[in-house]
């Protein structure tokens, strides 16, 4: 797999052909479980633009892969799609994405939280040209990791599984035990030049900020 961000589309071939071709083995894996404290009500249920956030980013998802699961403390009604619940309770984002790697039937797993509504498929479809024989894409913005908007391969299962088991539920650890291929906001902002994609909804303000977007 090239590990040029450059996208091109062949001749002849439609957008549905091209998301299929380059991710039909992965997953989309929309964690949907937060405590959203600083928020103060479900983030997943919040409307902008007509839509909750979760239905705008499984729309999103639906566009580039296949199959899409949504991660869950416990089931949510209403949702016509999958769901996987955390296998270790109280143990953040990283508990769900381990359920969901298990759960999945492909080598890959994209996690992106259900709070980022203006996710870009170009932008998507380029980190999945970057996984090469690494076991995650993690984008760097801000000079952060971004590690729920992100590939993860199966076979980083086992080291999330060992960091849960100590009770580090840190994301960013677990990178450490990793090869991850780290993307740099200059190769982001060639499918996304405004990183709106990393835009995520944590506060009230942060979905007026989003209302006005």
């Amino acid at each position: 797999m090239s590990d040029s961000f450059t996208l091109a589309l062949p001749q002849g071939e439609t957008e549905q052909e091209r998301c299929s071709a380059r991710i039909a083995d992965c997953t989309a894996l929309i964690l949907a479980g937060g405590d959203s404290r600083r928020m103060g009500r479900d983030k997943a249920a919040l409307v902008l633009g007509g839509r909750t956030l979760l239905e705008t980013v499984t729309a999103a998802m639906q566009q580039v892969f296949p199959q899409v699961l949504v991660s869950v403390r416990q089931p949510r009604a209403g949702v016509d799609l999958p769901q996987v619940c955390d296998e270790v309770a109280a143990s953040g984002p990283l508990a769900g994405l381990v359920a969901g790697l298990a759960q999945a039937k492909t080598p890959w797993v994209f996690a992106i939280a259900c709070d980022m509504p203006f996710i870009s498929s170009a932008l998507v479809e380029g980190l999945a040209m970057l996984r090469g024989q690494h076991q995650a894409v993690v984008p760097m913005v801000g000079g952060f990791e971004q590690p729920l908007a992100a590939f993860y391969a199966t076979s980083a299962q086992e080291a999330m599984r060992t960091a849960l088991a100590a009770g580090d539920r840190s994301m960013r650890g677990v990178l450490q035990n990793l090869d991850v291929r780290y993307v740099s906001e200059a190769e982001l902002r060639e499918t996304d030049p405004q990183l709106r994609s990393f835009f995520d909804l944590d506060t009230p303000q942060d979905l007026q900020e989003a209302q006005e977007k």
